[in-house]
């Protein structure tokens, strides 16, 4: 049974690559009147360099960094949607500072999901190692899937379903919530 959903005045978007983080999102985030802020973007932005340029000159550990001071900011902030890069979870700290600071919604994908949303995009630093795609998402599914869950208030399965769908049961969740 998932926790209590916190009043949703800052809405966090957690889940693998591939989930619909950001489509979700935006779409939530237009239907509740709130702000919508995707941390990869807002680190690309405050860099002036994409994801995998980070990777290539500063590796994971780097971009981690990075990734670390912009949730530690953004989950301050109210009246926000925010969607996280699929490792945020990684760090203690941040998964503290999602769940404490706000809602945090998982959007579960499974692994056949994710490599069908994920096939056309090269934007994917952590499929660029030359192992199989399919072998490092079940790898990292199983290492974050347990972090997710976690720190989420609501999980929602993502398979075979489009954006409009999951924002009607994250919503239904989130109005549940408030008039309990």
């Amino acid at each position: 049974m998932n926790p209590p959903v916190p009043t949703p005045t800052r809405l966090f978007l957690v889940g693998p690559m591939g989930a619909g983080k950001t489509t979700v999102g935006r779409r939530l985030a237009d239907l509740r009147g709130l702000r919508f802020i995707d941390s990869d973007h807002e680190i690309q932005q405050r860099t002036g360099v994409d994801i995998p340029y980070i990777f290539e000159r500063e590796g994971e550990a780097g971009f981690r960094q990075r990734e670390a001071q912009i949730i530690d900011e953004l989950t301050q902030l109210d009246g926000i949607v925010l969607a996280t890069g699929g490792g945020a979870v990684l760090d203690p700290d941040n998964r503290r500072a999602l769940h404490e600071r706000g809602c945090v919604i998982y959007l579960h994908a499974s692994v056949g999901q994710q490599l069908h949303r994920t096939s056309r995009s090269d934007n994917r630093p952590l499929l660029r190692t030359g192992e199989p795609p399919r072998a490092i998402l079940s790898r990292l599914f199983q290492q974050r899937d347990p972090l997710y869950r976690e720190i989420a208030h609501v999980v929602v399965a993502t398979d075979g379903r489009n954006a409009r769908s999951l924002v009607r049961e994250i919503e239904r969740s989130l109005v549940a919530a408030e008039t309990t």
